[in-house]
């Protein structure tokens, strides 16, 4: 004897209108992954250019201003060489000599150790960068380069205005929606990382 499907069975196999909910849902995931990865990259590109407009803002800014670092020397010194050679009057080329000038270390300090001009330079770049940046993100550096300095006149360092280990923090939860769509061990992929050092220098205009 065979009996016959009940009706609301038979109802049940044909119906298809919950065939896009399920589909949906298997490809939601990947969608929201591909949607909030496209949004934080786009911020990371963003950021990216801004620190770098950011560095070379700083630098500008750097060598119109007094030195932000102590131990900067004022003057450029004659060495014990160019104090014998007489006839080399002030004025004169450090590079027009050998052993001149006497050379000055290489002087570095970040904005936290600055004074009022390190703060102004930070206050000016600062919206620049990601919320989470600090003064001790931007670093200065003054190199001696003797073919800028003359002996006995005011020192002309290079200066170098550098960002260094400023993270970037990503807003969306890529790691779980990496796992939401089958991805595995991929948990970094929500973290923040850090960018890479950034620096731009120009020659210094007047430290005085």
């Amino acid at each position: 004897m065979i009996r016959r499907v009940p009706s609301y069975l038979r109802r049940f196999v044909r119906d298809e209108s919950g065939a896009t909910l399920v589909e949906l849902g298997l490809v939601i995931g990947i969608f929201l992954f591909l949607l909030f990865g496209l949004i934080d990259f786009a911020r990371l590109g963003f950021s990216n250019v801004m620190a770098e407009k950011a560095t070379a803002t700083a630098v500008r800014m750097a060598t119109v201003r007094p030195a932000i670092c102590s131990g900067v020397p004022s003057v450029t010194q004659r060495s014990l060489l160019g104090t014998l050679a007489l006839t080399t009057p002030n004025g004169t080329r450090c590079s027009a000599m050998s052993g001149l000038c006497s050379p000055v270390e290489e002087v570095t300090c970040t904005a936290a150790e600055g004074g009022t001009d390190a703060n102004a330079i930070w206050a000016r770049v600062r919206p620049l960068l990601p919320g989470n940046a600090e003064p001790e993100n931007l670093r200065f550096t003054y190199s001696y380069d003797e073919d800028l300095n003359r002996v006995g006149a005011p020192y002309s360092p290079i200066v170098t205005a550098e960002i260094d280990g400023l993270e970037f923090n990503f807003i969306s939860p890529l790691g779980a929606l990496a796992e939401f769509a089958g991805a595995s061990g991929q948990s970094g992929l929500g973290q923040s990382f850090t960018f890479a050092s950034m620096s731009a220098s120009l020659p210094a205009e007047d430290l005085r």
